[in-house]
């Protein structure tokens, strides 16, 4: 390999997360090796694991690159309980994270007008595993806050930009008009508990 390739590898080995591609080229410019590209030496790294029967690949997520365990190989691994398995995500927080990455950003009275419940735990259940953020604040009264998706969220579902997402006529739940809270002629549908909360699942 060469030895931008090599200084590559062992920059995104030694990261648990991916590497923003901005780090990789402020390393790459001060490498010693000017005959060989950013481009070049990942392209180099990602053929070496797919060519010689590496149980590892390089691939892009987040915005940056990362090396990871090649998807046959995951479920053995977990077995062994040598990698930890992220908490499964109830229903109703994929819904809410839903509408948060389709339509970021967005306060939280808007996710409850479309949702049709309250919100309050399940973003902050959402906030505290890293999935969304504060990204601002609304111009309306009392300028709420506004949520977005954050490079974890990309991370854990292996995306490396937004727009990667699936076409938003796929995902209903995030075109759903807002309900009104009194339909015309009839009484407000009453408002199902939800605590945000994911099921543990039992392994």
């Amino acid at each position: 390999m060469t030895p931008l390739a090599k200084l590559l590898e062992a920059a995104l080995f030694a990261s648990a997360t991916p590497v923003p591609e901005a780090a990789l080229r402020a390393m790459a410019a001060h490498a010693d090796d000017a005959e060989t590209t950013l481009e070049s030496a990942l392209d180099e790294l990602r053929v070496h694991y797919d060519t010689d029967g590496h149980g590892v690949e390089l691939i892009a997520v987040a915005g940056g690159w990362q090396i990871l365990t090649r998807p046959e190989y995951t479920e053995a691994i977990e077995r062994a309980q040598l990698a930890a398995r992220p908490q499964r995500l109830s229903t109703a927080a994929l819904e809410t994270l839903a509408i948060i990455a389709y339509r970021q950003p967005i306060g939280r009275s808007e996710i409850e007008e479309i949702r049709g419940v309250g919100a309050g735990a399940i973003l902050k259940s959402l906030h505290e595993r890293g999935l969304i953020d504060v990204v601002g604040r609304g111009e309306g009264l009392g300028r709420p806050l506004l949520y977005g998706t954050t490079p974890s969220f990309l991370e854990q579902f292996a995306l490396r930009h937004l727009e990667e997402l699936p076409r938003a006529d796929e995902l209903a739940i995030a075109l759903r008009a807002p309900r009104q809270a009194t339909p015309p002629g009839g009484v407000p549908a009453p408002a199902t508990k939800d605590n945000g909360e994911a099921p543990r699942r039992a392994d």
